[in-house]
């Protein structure tokens, strides 16, 4: 596994607190593999746990939209922000929870070449909008997502995801994050 996580000489703290161990060791018991997001933060503990907490919110807590689902918003913001690490990270996501390998590279891609169901599509059309003009979001864009059985709480949810990966795409690619080489094999 190759040491370079990004751009950045920010050693992480030394030692590590025993909580952040613990944490790190259910990412390589779980994924086989501690994310090079998380290394990158291990220089400050007070926006590793924010990243972390934030993310874990966001990406594995209660929803009515589906871990995929979110899998799916995170790739069509990070495809439209040129975030490499995202890219990578969250299209190999996206391939191991559709169990397709073919939708994972559309996402990345061109998610409007990918054969989604109306429903979805309109998700990602909406969170394509958020990523690119979120101050052009009409009552009309968000009744859109209602009538295909949207919740408000279901609305928020997809926004909150947008900002998020708007940011972490941006902290990721001008810094120079780099994708853990295993994420490329993953799920094909």
């Amino acid at each position: 596994m190759s040491d370079l996580v990004w751009k950045l000489d920010l050693p992480p703290i030394d030692p590590l607190p025993e909580r952040t161990q613990k944490y790190l060791a259910i990412c390589e018991e779980k994924l086989g593999i501690v994310p090079n997001v998380l290394r990158a933060y291990l220089f400050d503990m007070a926006k590793f746990d924010g990243f972390i907490a934030m993310y874990n919110d966001l990406m594995l807590g209660e929803s009515g939209l589906s871990k995929l689902e979110r899998e799916m918003i995170a790739v069509v913001v990070s495809s439209i922000n040129r975030c490499w690490y995202c890219q990578v990270a969250h299209g190999a996501a996206v391939r191991e929870f559709s169990g397709d390998p073919a939708l994972g590279e559309a996402m990345v891609m061109n998610y409007r070449a990918a054969p989604l169901d109306a429903r979805t599509r309109a998700m990602l059309d909406f969170a394509a909008l958020v990523t690119e003009a979120s101050a052009k979001v009409s009552e009309a864009d968000r009744d859109a997502l209602r009538g295909h059985g949207f919740s408000e709480r279901d609305i928020f949810d997809i926004i909150a995801v947008v900002g998020f990966f708007s940011m972490s795409n941006r902290v990721a690619s001008a810094t120079g994050m780099e994708p853990n080489p295993e994420y490329h094999a993953r799920a094909r």
